[in-house]
């Protein structure tokens, strides 16, 4: 694989173009842009530009509205509603945590439902940007089938990602964002696309049996972490992110996408708290003695820690030639 710099001020331009020659106005184009800068800033390759294809032809089959004018509802001052408008999910994103952060800030708790919206990112900045406003957070998005749950060898659930973020008062949020599948779909993708093999136990092939091979599995299955446990978190997240907030489970999202290769329509959870209103004034002081005490163990690394490393190098980011000629292409 062969590789150029590209500045991150050119990874948003190229993301921001991409998108508006595709048919996005400047606000939604803007907002997923930033989205995509941010990811290969802090080292998501698989949730930056790789994504931008699926972007475009999701915007180029009507499915997704690149004009969306997301809205923001109070169904009461703790359950709040942001409707997509068929549209990306960022936007929705900037125009609903503010008002979300200030419910949970006043009353403690609140939560946001997202529904006829388009995720096609990573998860980690919604709950930072609530950590960062002082508050706990927890969100979770469900996708289209690719994961068999514990024992079954055809797919139900989606990679199915959970993210949760904790607010430190002298230092970036303890944040982490996963699949509950072995591994994230656009890892698999990324891992096929370089020739690599993945760890065992990340799925099966169109025979039902284990391989290593990623170009097999997405053929045929991926599996849960962890067995049933991580399978029982990938139940969960189906009703959570689709019944709960009022959208679909992975296989109803399924039935009803156009199968263009973008983000099918779904909904999203998110759930922020105040650990003062709820825990009182010593929660810092508890948390950050348990957050040392993790950070002294041999061989740990704190989740995020590499991401919030990456992100204070503001230099040029190397990209995958085949992606930018792909770019090229799609404009």
């Amino acid at each position: 694989m062969t590789t150029t710099s590209v500045s991150l001020e050119d990874i948003f331009s190229l993301a921001r173009q991409t998108l508006l020659t595709a048919g996005a106005n400047e606000e939604n184009a803007n907002a997923v842009a930033d989205t995509v800068m941010r990811a290969e800033r802090d080292g998501s390759h698989s949730h930056g530009l790789f994504r931008m294809p699926g972007y475009v032809s999701s915007l180029r089959s009507g499915k997704v509205n690149g004009c969306a004018d997301p809205q923001l509802h109070s169904r009461t001052p703790v359950a709040l509603h942001c409707d997509g408008d068929l549209g990306y999910a960022p936007l929705a994103h900037q125009r609903s945590l503010d008002a979300l952060a200030e419910a949970a800030h006043k009353s403690g708790i609140a939560v946001l439902s997202i529904t006829r919206t388009h995720h096609f990112a990573a998860l980690w900045p919604e709950t930072e940007a609530l950590a960062e406003k002082g508050l706990t957070a927890i969100t979770c998005v469900s996708y289209m089938p690719s994961v068999a749950p514990f024992g079954a060898h055809k797919p139900l659930y989606g990679t199915n990602p959970l993210s949760f973020a904790w607010p430190r008062p002298d230092a970036p949020p303890l944040v982490f964002d996963m699949a509950t599948a072995a591994m994230a779909m656009g890892d698999i993708q990324i891992a096929a696309r370089d020739g690599r093999a993945v760890p065992p136990g990340t799925g099966l092939d169109t025979a039902g049996k284990p391989t290593t091979d990623p170009a097999e599995i997405i053929k045929g299955v991926l599996l849960p972490f962890g067995g049933y446990k991580g399978s029982h978190i990938a139940m969960m997240i189906e009703l959570l992110a689709g019944p709960l907030v009022g959208e679909t489970v992975s296989f109803a999202s399924k039935t009803r996408d156009n199968g263009d290769g973008g983000p099918p329509q779904g909904g999203q959870f998110i759930l922020a708290m105040n650990p003062t209103i709820l825990s009182g004034d010593d929660w810092a002081e508890q948390s950050e003695a348990f957050i040392e005490r993790i950070g002294q163990l041999d061989g740990v690394r704190l989740p995020a820690e590499r991401r919030h490393k990456n992100r204070h190098d503001q230099g040029a980011r190397q990209i995958d030639d085949a992606l930018l000629e792909k770019i090229a292409k799609i404009i």
